[in-house]
C-alpha cells in the first residue's frame, strides 16, 4: 500500500512514493555560471560605452582589473588548499573584476586595480568564506577603500571624448582655465576635468528661493547637457557615464529574471523623490531631481550592486526597505555630505542591516500558530 488516511482523512504517501530530501526542493536549473554569464553580459553595454567615450585605454583597463580579480581568487585558493579551477570557473570573480573596473576612472594608475582586487576578493569576499557568505559587495568593498586610501587616484577626471569638441556646451563648467587652453593642443590624458556631480558639490548653497535659488546650479542643469549626461558624454568613472547603456544593462537581467526590477525602481525614485522635493523648496541647495538620476554611480549602483543576491535581502519587503534605505543615505549624502556621491557608501551600510532587515520583514511560516503567553 502506497498511501493511507491520517485522523483528517487526508491520504499521506508511503513507502515508495514517500521521498525525504533537504532543501531545496525546487529547482529552476539555472547554474552559478550560467547567472553569472547573464549578468556580465549585461554589463556588455556598460562596457562599450566606456570604450566609445574614453577610448581603448579603457578597454585596458577593465581587461586588466577584471583579470586581477581572477588571479586574486586563484592564488587564495591555492593557498588556502581550495580547488583553484572549480572556484573560478563559477565566473563571480570575472563579474567582481568587471564592477570594479567601472568603478575606476579611465586614468586610473596601473598600480590601483591589483590592490582592488585584493581588497575585493580577499577581504570583501573569501575572508568571510567566498561566494555566498560575504556580507557586503566585493566590488564596492574595494571602491571605498581605494577611495580612502588613495583619493587623487580615485579622482583624477579624464573627460570624454565629446567634451574636447569645441561644441560641447559650458565647458568652463568643467575645465579649468589653464586645461581648456590645452583643448586642441594636447593629448586628451594630459587634461582633467570636474564631474557634474563635483561641480553641483563644490558650488555651495543658496538658501533663497527667488531667481538667485532657481538660477544657482543652472549651468550644470543646462537642457543640452542633460541629454549629454543620458548617453554618457562626460567625465566619471568608466560604467557609470552613459545612463542609456545601463538600462539596456537593466533589461537584459530583468529578461533574464536575475534581479528583483523592484529594488532598482524603489532606489532610484527615492533619490528622486528627495532630491526633487529638495529643489523645489530650496532650488538653489541642490540640483534637479533629473541632474542626480543622470549623473554619478546611481545607476550602476541600483542595477548592478544593490541586487546583489548574496548581499540583498531575500525577502519582498525586504528588498522595498533596502532599496529605500539606499535612496535616503544616498540622497543625503549628495546633498548634506561632504562626497559628491553616497551611492556605495549607501549599499555598504544597508548590506550591513539585510539579516535584521529579512528578520523583520520575514513572512510568517505556514501554519505557524505564535505561542500563547499565560
Amino acid at each position: 500500500m502506497d498511501s493511507e488516511k491520517n485522523k483528517s482523512g487526508m491520504l499521506l504517501p508511503t513507502g515508495e512514493k514517500l521521498v525525504l530530501s533537504s532543501s531545496p526542493h525546487l529547482s529552476t536549473g539555472a547554474s552559478l555560471r550560467k547567472i553569472m554569464g547573464g549578468v556580465l553580459l549585461a554589463l556588455l553595454p556598460a562596457v562599450a560605452a566606456a570604450v566609445c567615450f574614453f577610448g581603448f585605454r579603457a578597454l585596458l583597463v577593465i581587461i586588466y582589473t577584471t583579470a586581477s580579480c581572477v588571479i586574486a581568487e586563484a592564488l587564495w585558493c591555492y593557498f588556502a588548499g581550495k580547488p583553484v579551477l572549480k572556484t573560478i570557473s563559477d565566473c563571480s570573480a570575472a563579474v567582481t573584476g568587471l564592477l570594479l573596473a567601472l568603478c575606476l576612472p579611465v586614468s586610473v594608475p596601473w598600480y590601483v586595480p591589483p590592490i582592488g582586487a585584493i581588497l575585493a576578493i580577499w577581504l570583501g569576499k573569501q575572508v568571510y568564506g567566498g561566494l555566498g557568505n560575504n556580507p557586503f559587495n566585493p566590488a564596492l568593498v574595494a571602491r571605498v577603500g581605494l577611495l580612502i586610501a588613495l583619493p587623487a587616484a580615485m579622482t583624477a577626471w579624464t573627460p570624454s571624448r565629446g567634451m574636447l569638441q569645441y561644441d560641447y556646451p559650458l565647458q568652463n563648467t568643467f575645465f579649468s582655465g589653464e586645461n581648456l587652453r590645452k583643448i586642441g593642443s594636447e593629448p586628451a590624458d594630459a587634461i582633467t576635468c570636474a564631474t557634474p556631480l563635483g561641480v553641483a558639490k563644490t558650488s555651495g548653497k543658496v538658501l533663497e528661493r527667488g531667481d538667485a535659488g532657481k538660477m544657482h546650479f543652472a549651468e550644470v542643469e543646462y537642457p543640452d547637457l542633460l541629454l549629454r549626461y543620458f548617453l554618457g558624454d562626460r567625465a566619471g568613472c568608466l560604467g557609470e557615464t552613459s545612463v542609456l547603456a545601463l538600462l539596456l544593462g537593466f533589461v537584459i537581467l530583468v529578461a533574464l529574471n536575475l534581479i528583483n526590477w523592484r529594488v532598482p525602481v524603489i532606489f532610484v525614485g527615492t533619490v528622486a523623490l528627495i532630491t526633487g522635493a529638495m529643489h523645489a523648496i530650496f532650488p538653489g541647495v541642490t540640483p534637479n531631481l533629473a541632474f542626480h538620476i543622470l549623473n554619478g554611480g546611481l545607476l550602476l549602483g541600483a542595477v548592478f550592486m544593490a541586487t546583489d543576491m548574496v548581499t540583498s535581502p531575500i525577502t519582498g519587503w525586504g528588498c522595498v526597505v533596502f532599496a529605500a534605505g539606499c535612496g535616503i543615505i544616498t540622497s543625503v549624502i549628495r546633498i548634506w555630505g561632504n562626497y559628491p556621491e553616497g551611492v556605495s557608501f549607501a549599499i555598504l551600510f544597508m548590506n550591513a542591516l539585510v539579516p535584521l532587515i529579512d528578520r523583520w520583514c520575514g513572512k510568517r511560516p505556514f501554519g505557524y500558530v505564535p505561542e500563547r503567553h499565560k
